[in-house]
């Protein structure tokens, strides 16, 4: 949550799929205004993520409006433009899986 908020990411959200999938755990999913801002947020991600002992993740992608990091399968992190967000509505489609709250920054 926080490396992405850390680059400014927007509406950051976090899925809990355990209950409704055999294979993932969570999605975080945020909005990142430009191409530029996403390659900077997933790249905040994946450096917190090895400090933090997980493992690589692999990144999907890249495109413009959409980059994919995936840590073993299990955590997801969806890194979108708000045109992409509205269109592919993750959250509509896992509408079943739980939303975690988080308080936000005092940045």
């Amino acid at each position: 949550m926080e490396a992405t908020r850390e680059r400014r990411a927007e509406d950051v959200r976090v899925l809990d799929l355990s209950d409704v999938s055999s294979t993932l755990e969570y999605f975080v999913i945020c909005t990142a205004t430009a191409g530029l801002q996403l390659n900077a947020i997933q790249e905040n991600v994946r450096i917190k993520a090895m400090e933090a002992g997980l493992a690589r993740p692999s990144v999907e992608g890249p495109s413009e409006r959409w980059l994919l990091l995936s840590f073993s399968g299990s955590i997801v992190v969806h890194i979108m433009t708000k045109e992409a967000r509205e269109y592919y509505d993750l959250e509509g489609l896992w509408s079943d899986a739980r939303a975690l709250d988080f308080p936000e920054s005092d940045d």
